[in-house]
């Protein structure tokens, strides 16, 4: 389950990098305007805002591939601390990412509720395995 998290956090990455427009119709309905008031009031911010996501989406395709390796590499030997670092990264990047979709009232937040529950499954399914293994990694 946490390997198809890291996979989905790819993917986002790079939706951000190469697909996201600047201004989703939702972020103007937020900020209670329009696009042609956007450009006229605050020109380049869009260009900018190609550079935020870019960085961004260059971190969460990161995040996602390290996400993958703790899947595949560390889950498995039950490592210690594997827990809390599955917990802690997954609080900040979907858990938050979430948390945020709903607080802007985001077209797409039951979508991106998703993949918080299934970090959160991925945690609950680890710990679960490591109290009933007895192996001195477990922490």
């Amino acid at each position: 389950m946490l390997t198809a998290c890291g996979l989905w956090l790819i993917t986002l990455g790079l939706y951000f990098v190469f697909v996201r427009p600047s201004l989703l119709p939702e972020d103007l309905r937020f900020m209670n305007t329009s696009l042609a008031q956007v450009r006229a009031n605050a020109p380049g911010l869009e260009a900018w805002l190609q550079h935020v996501f870019t960085v961004m989406g260059g971190f969460m395709a990161g995040a996602g591939l390290l996400t993958v390796y703790v899947a595949r590499a560390a889950m498995p030997l039950r490592l210690r601390s594997t827990s809390w670092a599955i917990a802690f990264s997954g609080l900040l990047t979907v858990g938050l990412m979430s948390a945020t979709n709903f607080a802007l009232d985001s077209d797409y937040q039951w979508l991106l509720l998703a993949p918080a529950l299934l970090w959160l499954a991925s945690l609950v399914l680890h710990v679960a395995g490591s109290s009933r293994d007895s192996s001195p990694n477990e922490g």
